[in-house]
């Protein structure tokens, strides 16, 4: 569990394909995460395991399954490419952010960016996301964009089964100067986590809730 406040920025020092997936090292450019073998990290927002202990290595070191390659922009890293990062979550974290599990729902791509100066005065970002995944999304309410957790802005439903919608951003200068987020174009790729509150209402209402509200298998 994580709360979308990235706490530093890597670089990939390489991805080396493995018969089990592909092998991601990371460098977390003096970052100490604390955490040691078997921990959770968060990378743009997908939760990984560290398979051996950065204290010792100096690195952060991963592999992604090609479960996690398809759900996610992982397999399209390189070396040099900025990632966002974040320990999971202890009992006494601050929960500055919002639930994150770190199980990414889907790509988006970004439909435009607009900076300071290009005829408003904030930055935002337009994201189209997989049309199954508009029905979590509302107004002012959660979502997790490449590991940072952000409030929708703005947003269009799409059709009924969410073509055609998007979701838009604004980013304060504090995300800009702590994550990825400024550098992002046209045309890339993020990955989106729906708010789990959303989700879970959701499923209920759409596989439990009848006509006359709960249906009979549910409460008594």
């Amino acid at each position: 569990m994580f709360t979308g406040l990235v706490q530093a920025v890597g670089r990939v020092a390489s991805v080396e394909e493995r018969p089990e997936g592909v092998s991601i090292e990371i460098d977390p450019g003096g970052w100490r995460c604390g955490a040691g073998e078997g921990c959770s990290i968060a990378v743009n927002g997908c939760c990984l395991t560290l398979t051996d202990d950065p204290a010792e290595s100096g690195v952060l070191r991963f592999v992604a399954i090609p479960e996690t390659l398809a759900k996610t922009n992982l397999g399209r890293l390189g070396p040099g490419s900025a990632v966002n990062l974040e320990t999971s979550i202890s009992a006494d974290t601050l929960m500055g952010g919002h639930f994150v599990q770190g199980h990414v729902d889907g790509v988006g791509r970004v439909l435009s960016v607009e900076r300071p100066g290009d005829g408003g005065g904030e930055f935002r970002v337009r994201v189209g996301p997989p049309a199954g995944l508009m029905r979590f999304m509302s107004p002012k309410g959660s979502v997790c964009l490449d590991g940072v957790s952000l409030t929708i802005a703005a947003l269009a439903p799409g059709d009924a089964r969410g073509e055609g919608g998007w979701i838009e951003v604004a980013l304060i200068p504090e995300t800009l100067e702590k994550t990825t987020l400024g550098r992002l174009e046209a045309g890339d790729l993020v990955n989106i986590e729906a708010d789990i509150l959303a989700k879970t209402v959701v499923h209920f209402l759409q596989n439990y809730a009848g006509p006359g509200g709960l249906s009979p298998a549910v409460g008594g």
